[in-house]
């Protein structure tokens, strides 16, 4: 299966625990074996492969086991920066994110976008 912005969290976290086992099944582990090399309970494993959500800790010990937590490099590889963007820096790293310029520096706030009175409210 191709993984893609469109694929649902369900989907993805099904895939996901499908290629766990079949890692673990080429390695030749029972999940009760898996579990016990890294650190989680039977249960734990059992709903990763499954599909079912859990904890980001979980699934790097169950990666580091299996011997694939090197992988986490290709789904989130160091980003890289511009030059432009590190010249005007001056080497420096970027800490936060700038205002958007189409607000003028400002942040509107926040409203649910009915207090306004005259935005297609009922007239009396």
């Amino acid at each position: 299966m191709k993984l893609t912005n469109d694929t649902s969290d369900k989907a993805l976290l099904k895939e996901l625990g499908s290629r766990i086992a079949r890692y673990r099944l080429n390695r030749n582990l029972t999940q009760e074996a898996l579990a016990n090399e890294a650190g989680v309970s039977h249960r734990t494993l059992v709903r990763v492969e499954h599909g079912q959500s859990t904890q980001a800790t979980n699934l790097f010990r169950i990666l580091r086991a299996l011997g694939i937590l090197e992988n986490i490099e290709t789904l989130i590889p160091e980003p890289a920066v511009s030059p432009i963007q590190q010249f005007q820096l001056h080497g420096k790293k970027r800490k936060r994110a700038s205002p958007r310029p189409d607000t003028g520096g400002k942040q509107k706030p926040w409203s649910w976008g009915d207090e306004g009175g005259d935005e297609g409210g009922d007239e009396a």
